[in-house]
């Protein structure tokens, strides 16, 4: 049994579809046909069902998927514990992380860190948080960096690294920027710029609204908080933001409802951290 066979077979799997599975893996998709038929040969059953539309796991599949993140997981833990024998810390690093802490809390992070470990190949992915965590699950990345959610998977690490404050925001032309002591309710009158509903920040602000049993106004969404500020700026709606996003192109709401939301760091508990990985959580820890 290949080992490429399984993680192959992974892929399709957590995919559904055969073309996708291909491009994820940048291999052809009759490679992946090829390494399917691999395992259903040794096994002498069929694992995935091939419809129309999309690919669905047999029972034998289902059984298998199971046993085959297992023995990956197994593989990948026994290399890292081999490589961590030697004192150099080398090899590749694959982080996630959302593009806001990306851009505004790891540069500096990241220049010491490749100065300092310059035999590290550093692998960012810049993925929204939902995401971030899927592949750390999935084994894409060996740590993230996101927005932490109020529900924590148990097979997940969380370690809280920063605090994000909140604000309401609007242009210095929006019609509320000149009220003096604006209103939650409000901002149910015009319309909002917010992140996608499922994100853990639009979650976070739709529960203020459901909590004073208001109703959001049909939103803008766009995950990248830097774009939402600029169209907050032009007038196109009202928002939140980090504090530290804030500047002269938007006006701060004073609304007293405080809204917080926590970044940090995860890692799956059932994967043995290479050195490298440690060397990077350890520093952004300091």
């Amino acid at each position: 049994m290949d080992l490429v066979d399984l993680k192959t077979f992974i892929k399709v799997a957590e995919t559904g579809s055969f073309s996708a599975a291909a491009e994820q893996m940048h291999v052809t998709q009759p490679a992946v046909s090829k390494r399917l038929a691999n395992l259903e040969q040794t096994f002498s059953t069929p694992l995935i069902e091939r419809l129309p539309r999309n690919a669905r796991l047999t029972e034998a599949g289902k059984l298998l998927k199971v046993r085959a993140e297992h023995i990956i997981r197994e593989v990948e833990n026994t290399q890292t514990l081999i490589q961590n024998l030697h004192e150099n810390v080398g090899g590749t690093l694959s982080i996630a992380t959302s593009h806001h802490i990306g851009l505004h809390r790891l540069p500096e992070q990241i220049r010491r860190f490749v100065r300092d470990y310059p035999d590290v190949d550093f692998d960012l992915r810049f993925l929204a948080s939902e995401e971030a965590e899927q592949a750390v699950l999935n084994g894409d990345v060996e740590a993230a960096l996101m927005t932490l959610p109020d529900t924590q998977n148990p097979l997940l690490h969380y370690h809280p690294l920063w605090q994000d404050d909140l604000k309401f925001v609007v242009s210095n032309e929006h019609p509320l920027s000149s009220r003096p002591h604006p209103k939650l309710e409000d901002l149910t009158c015009y319309r909002a710029i917010l992140p996608a509903t499922h994100t853990i920040t639009f979650q976070k602000i739709s529960t203020i609204f459901q909590q004073h049993q208001l109703q959001l106004r049909s939103s803008i969404p766009t995950n990248y908080l830097e774009t939402i500020k600029m169209m907050v700026s032009v007038g196109l709606g009202w928002s939140v933001l980090p504090e530290s996003m804030l500047d002269n192109s938007l006006c701060l709401l004073e609304i007293n409802q405080p809204l917080k939301r926590e970044l940090g760091v995860i890692h799956d508990n059932r994967r043995t951290l290479s050195k490298a990985a440690r060397a990077f959580l350890n520093q952004v820890n300091r």
